[in-house]
């Protein structure tokens, strides 16, 4: 399985952006997929999971209300979508999958992630 994250950058505060996750390789059309972030020098957290089929979906505090994530399992693609972005988001944005089929938690530690991406870097700046 590969993940391919792009749609980062450097945009102001109060800016949107969309993120895009491409995987191939083995299907996972029946796998949670989720997005995880790193600000600098800082561990990396948990942000969103969307299940296989698209519902439900769960956000961190951080991300909740601002965040949404979502999927098109035809062109094997998850996006995130950043509205209203503030400093406190900059960071690498990791786009990571479940190895277990049809499993589902409304948290991940990053550590109950099997596939990664090399992450997009968004720099919010004030």
């Amino acid at each position: 399985v590969q993940l391919v994250e792009s749609g980062g950058g450097l945009v102001q505060a109060g800016s949107y952006l969309r993120l895009s996750c491409v995987h191939s390789g083995d299907s996972l059309s029946s796998n949670a997929i989720g997005w995880f972030r790193q600000a600098p020098g800082k561990e990396r957290e948990f942000v969103a999971v969307i299940s296989w089929t698209g519902t439900p979906r769960y956000y961190s505090d951080s991300a909740k209300g601002r965040f949404t994530i979502s999927r098109d399992n035809y062109e094997n693609t998850v996006y995130l979508e950043l509205n209203s972005l503030e400093p406190e988001d900059t960071a690498v944005y990791y786009c990571a999958a479940d190895s277990r089929k049809y499993y589902l938690r409304m948290h991940y530690p990053v550590d109950a992630m099997t596939y990664w991406g090399k992450g997009t870097l968004v720099t919010v700046s004030s």
